[in-house]
């Protein structure tokens, strides 16, 4: 399969990615508006135009940076030759490869934690600041969760185990949860009584609502009602006009982000409507969200829009186009094809379909875990791949089915071949602990998908109980037979009126993890702090020291792996990895 045979589908506008990693890949330079960084590397390991060979590495932190040593002590040690493997010696002497089977060895610290860059691709135009994201599960990924990861850095994949209404409501509330300007705002006509704000109020939590001589947006604007008009106002069904404000400080169509929140911050209001030269309604920006942004700063937002990233699962069926029309009609940005084995005729005729209808839309296709299975979705015309078949904690997809492949193996064969294409790699599964995430990043994954490391945090669906003391919530494979009896036999390529099913997954529990927006900070600074370890500055370089053989790779014995844990203690305080 030749490189120029995969098509990169119609985006529009330009793209900081092009200007800040001054790729010659014209498919990367019409890249879409998902461009979240101004200090990023320089270059894109991920273009199919990317060349080691023609790079210059010289450039590269950890080569630049290098020590120089005496001659009589570069002698010798030259003589006594490179400690650990290569990747590629790793693999060809390790076979059956998992991430429990190796460690990184240390390089040259000349950086902080705090300068490391783990900014990174999910799909071929969608760029992260941090390689994070939620496996699309029923007990994992709902709005809550997916927000505390857009917020954080990451992305959040929306679970398809409901119906589409439902789903296209949890894109909806995550990409209403922060913006810029707010284009289609709640608004009122002058008819409106006090009660009505108050109804708003109680469903959707705020009551900063514009009154338009219309009642919708694009009428000629009246004036504001918010919580201090009406909060000593006993009588509901008072009139707004009686009681909105008229004075109002506005801005005009045309202005710049920038300078409406600047006068926002100015005149101390809680919104601020942008209006054209007739004084008709156009916009809305909210306090709220500026006070997000800075609270936020690793944030994944839509360029244009501001509003944070949101992705979504979907099946192989049929229905699920209309899912996919629901989906997109909520601004979903990215699809994942959620399959257990995504090589299949089904997945490639909904990758293309999507691509032919929803351009805009960036496509996940899989799981894979060879590459021959990778070629034919890269060909049907995915954006990203999902690597990984069987290894969850809770999947039991290898010993029912006999088939799948050890996850590290996975990650490094698929992500080599895609890498050509300019497709990253999402290793999805395995992920039990902090190390296992740089691990799967140093193989040559772009990101990590994690299932139960997120569950049972306070932002995950389900309820508390508690077992032997401890707080838990239920945690369950999509493939258990609670799953599939509500629906997600589909991504098993099951019909949902089989009588008989097979189960490739189990249900559980899991421990209280505490709050994403404190769990994720930690996540990230182990992260940090390993590459910090390793002297790698980014995940570039990372990706970069596995190329050339920089980064060197020590194989790890059962004793080994029993020596690296916690052992001659009786008590252990403090969990040393997030691992159940």
């Amino acid at each position: 399969m030749a490189a120029n045979s995969i098509k990169p589908g119609s985006y529009e506008g330009e793209s900081m990615l092009a200007t800040h990693y001054k790729s010659p890949d014209r498919n990367i330079s019409k890249a879409r508006r998902f461009s979240l960084s101004m200090d990023l590397d320089g270059i894109d390991p991920f273009s199919p135009s990317f060349n080691v060979a023609m790079m210059n590495t010289k450039e590269l932190g950890y080569i630049k940076h290098k020590p120089n040593l005496p001659a009589d002590i570069q002698k010798v040690l030259d003589e006594h030759g490179t400690d650990g493997f290569t990747l590629s010696e790793l693999v060809a002497e390790q076979p059956g490869l998992t991430y429990d089977d190796f460690l990184m060895l240390p390089g040259h610290i000349y950086f902080s934690p705090d300068d490391v860059n783990t900014h990174t691709r999910v799909t071929r135009n969608i760029r992260l600041r941090c390689p994070f994201v939620s496996s699309p599960m029923d007990t994992v990924s709902e709005s809550a969760v997916a927000v505390a990861m857009a917020l954080m850095g990451g992305i959040g994949i929306l679970h398809y185990n409901c119906t589409i209404e439902e789903q296209a409501t949890m894109v909806r509330q995550v990409k209403r949860f922060k913006n810029g300007f707010i284009t289609t705002p709640l608004t009122m006509s002058p008819d409106a009584t006090i009660g009505d704000v108050r109804r708003v109020k109680e469903a959707k939590g705020f009551s900063g609502i514009p009154i338009t001589d219309t009642g919708k947006i694009g009428g000629k604007l009246l004036g504001m009602v918010c919580t201090r008009d009406i909060d000593f106002t006993a009588d509901d069904a008072l009139s707004v006009q009686d009681v909105m404000t008229r004075d109002l400080v506005v801005a005009r169509e045309g202005c710049s982000l920038t300078d409406a929140n600047e006068l926002m911050k100015s005149s101390k209001k809680g919104k601020l409507p942008i209006v054209n030269d007739k004084g008709h309604l156009v916009s809305l920006i909210s306090r709220t969200d500026l006070l997000k942004h800075r609270d936020y700063p690793l944030s994944s937002v839509d360029k244009a829009s501001k509003q944070l990233l949101c992705g979504a699962a979907v099946g192989t069926r049929d229905s699920d186009r209309e899912r996919v029309r629901a989906l997109a009609a909520e601004g979903v940005d990215v699809v994942v094809i959620d399959s257990a084995q995504g090589d299949s005729v089904y997945q490639a005729d909904m990758i293309r379909w999507i691509k032919a209808n929803f351009p805009r839309v960036e496509v996940v296709g899989g799981n894979v875990v060879t590459s021959r299975q990778a070629a034919h979705l890269i060909e049907a015309g995915c954006d990203g791949l999902r690597v990984g078949m069987g290894v969850g904690s809770i999947c039991t997809t290898q010993e029912v089915m006999a088939c799948g492949r050890p996850q590290a193996m996975s990650v490094y064969q698929v992500a080599r071949f895609a890498r050509q294409f300019g497709i990253p790699c999402i290793a999805d599964g395995g992920i039990r602990s902090p190390g296992h995430i740089v691990k799967a990043l140093s193989l040559g994954a772009s990101c990590v998908m994690m299932g139960s490391m997120l569950a049972g945090s306070h932002e995950s669906p389900g309820e508390w109980f508690y077992r032997d003391g401890q707080r838990m919530k239920k945690y369950r494979g999509m493939g258990s037979k609670e799953a599939m009896d509500k629906g997600s036999s589909t991504r098993y390529l099951m019909n949902a009126k089989e009588t008989i099913r097979v189960e490739q997954g189990v249900s559980g529990a899991v421990v209280d993890k505490g709050s994403l927006y404190q769990f994720l900070p930690h996540l990230h600074m182990c992260l940090r702090q390993a590459l910090q370890d390793v002297g790698m500055r980014s995940l570039h370089e990372l990706h970069m020291a596995g190329d050339d053989g920089s980064l060197r790779l020590e194989k790890r014995t059962a004793a080994a792996q029993a020596e690296g844990r916690v052992h001659t203690v009786q008590h252990v305080q403090g969990a040393p990895t997030a691992a159940e």
